[in-house]
Formats: structure tokens, C-alpha cells, sequence
């Protein structure tokens, strides 16, 4: 594949994360994703009803199956773990991966599954490149590690990388590490809003009514994260410049760090690095 030139691109499926990977890229006014418009793509979705909302919003090209697809240059895999398999052993039979001089850059975004699998389902020579984004890149914030297979050469990881810096942070990692990103930003949404929860409910305990309480947790995570994005500081300097001694917030993180805080958010990611290691072997 010729980097440099306009790709085109085959995704399958396009559920809320395909869907927000596909419209993000064609609202890119720079860096690579400009080049991708909506002829650059072709959508497979099972579903007619679906598809035509899909042609209607994006102008895009889509088909039901595989097997009515056109083969591209770039294919983006962005269905369900449970369907993997099946669309790799489709891609196969139709042919549409190509190894040699012109290589097809196949794109996974499942957690769980590493390049080697898809290698070896595909065929010798598959350049396959794994991404692990998160939730918020529904709304161009997300965080999207990138990993090369064994076939990937540096400027195809490269060249995923600024596609998915489109849609918010992206950075290159070992995919060893992959499973360490899915514990910490994959899952990180829920924490947070498991945490939003968490306040909103102490808030109501307190006397607050609920949904006051709730838009205070809320527009507080929100903020706090733009703060730490337009600013210099670190999270611990941030917490810091909030607590004055002897005040309020200081004494409500001692009585958190009191009651295993820090314990249970590192027992939280170390079980998800456990069982993102438990599905890559399934």
C-alpha cells in the first residue's frame, strides 16, 4: 500500500465505535485522515435498514457481507469479539487480504485478540495492525494505543497512529503492553463514571437532591479533565494546589486513602490485565 496516496477503506461493522471511527475521519480537516472522504470507504453492516442510514449520513458505499464487498487498501475490522472469527475466515475465502509488493493494512480494534491470531487466520505475510481505543472517542477525546504485527512496517503503525490522533490522543506502544492500556484507558470510562456515581451518591446522602448532585459529579469530571489538558500541571500537582492544609478535600483523601483507595483501583486494574490475558487465550 502507498501511504502517500488516497486509500481506500473497507470497514466492517459499524456499531458505536465504527461509526464514531468513520464520521470523526470524514470531519478530518488535516493530517492523514484528510486525504479519506466518503468515497474512500466502503461499510459492511448485516443489517439493509442500518446500511442505508449509513449511505444516507456519510455518502459512503456499503454492503451487507463481506462477500459483497470490494477488496481495499486499508480494512477495518470493527465488529463484536464474538464475530471475529467468522469475518477473518470470510476475509480469507474472499480474498481480500493481499501479502507481497501491494499489502492490505488490516486494522483490528478487538480487545482480546492479538496480531498473531489475525496473522495466522489470515495468511503468511498479513500486515495487521491492533488498535485499542476507548469510549470517549465517540466525541473526538479518546485515547487509542497502537501496536504493530509482525508484518507492520514502521510507517504503517505510523500512519494508524495520526488516523486515529484524529479522534484524540493516540500513541504507539509493545503489544505486550496492549493488555495494560485496556485495563487502564480501555476500562477507564467506567471507572470514572463509576466514580461520578459513587460521589453523586454521597452527595444525595448529604441532603443533595439527586440529579443536582449528579450535575455537580459530572460537570466536575468534565472540568477537572480540561484543566489538566490546558494546564501544565500533573494530576498530583492539581490535587494538590486543591487541598489547603487541615481543609476539607484534604481530610476527605485521607479518609478515602484510609479505606484502601489506592489498593482497590490498583486490585481493579491488575484484574483486568488478568482477564484481558485470560481472552487473548481463548
Amino acid at each position: 500500500m502507498t501511504l502517500s496516496s488516497t486509500p481506500s477503506v473497507l470497514l466492517i461493522g459499524c456499531g458505536k465505535m465504527g461509526e464514531a471511527i468513520l464520521s470523526g475521519w470524514l470531519a478530518c480537516d488535516e493530517g492523514a485522515a484528510h486525504a479519506l472522504t466518503p468515497q474512500s470507504f466502503t461499510v459492511i453492516e448485516h443489517t439493509s435498514d442500518r446500511a442505508s442510514v449509513l449511505a444516507r449520513s456519510y455518502g459512503v458505499s456499503t454492503a451487507l457481507s463481506v462477500y459483497e464487498a470490494p477488496q481495499a487498501d486499508i480494512v477495518i475490522v470493527a465488529v463484536k469479539p464474538q464475530a471475529f472469527g467468522d469475518v477473518l475466515l470470510q476475509m480469507r475465502e474472499t480474498g481480500h487480504v493481499r501479502a507481497g509488493e501491494a499489502p492490505t493494512l488490516v486494522v483490528s480494534i478487538a480487545a482480546g485478540i492479538p496480531t498473531s491470531e489475525i496473522e495466522q487466520a489470515l495468511g503468511e505475510g498479513v500486515h495487521v495492525v491492533r488498535v485499542m481505543p476507548n469510549l470517549p472517542l465517540q466525541v473526538g477525546s479518546g485515547a487509542s494505543a497502537v501496536a504493530g504485527g509482525a508484518h507492520a512496517t514502521q510507517e504503517e503503525v505510523e500512519f494508524v497512529r495520526e488516523l486515529f490522533a484524529a479522534l484524540g490522543f493516540s500513541c504507539v506502544v509493545d503489544e505486550g503492553d496492549i493488555d495494560a492500556v485496556c485495563a487502564l484507558s480501555g476500562g477507564g470510562p467506567a471507572y470514572f463514571s463509576y466514580l461520578v456515581e459513587l460521589l453523586a451518591g454521597a452527595g444525595e446522602e448529604a441532603g443533595l437532591d439527586h440529579a443536582l448532585a449528579l450535575e455537580l459529579a459530572q460537570s466536575t469530571l468534565i472540568g477537572t479533565g480540561q484543566v489538566l489538558a490546558a494546564s501544565k500541571q500533573s494530576a498530583r500537582e492539581l490535587r494538590q494546589a486543591v487541598c489547603s492544609p487541615g481543609g476539607t478535600t484534604l481530610a476527605a483523601l485521607e479518609a478515602m486513602d484510609s479505606h484502601g483507595i489506592k489498593e482497590a483501583v490498583h486490585a481493579g486494574v491488575a484484574s483486568a490485565i488478568v482477564r484481558a490475558k485470560e481472552l487473548s487465550r481463548c
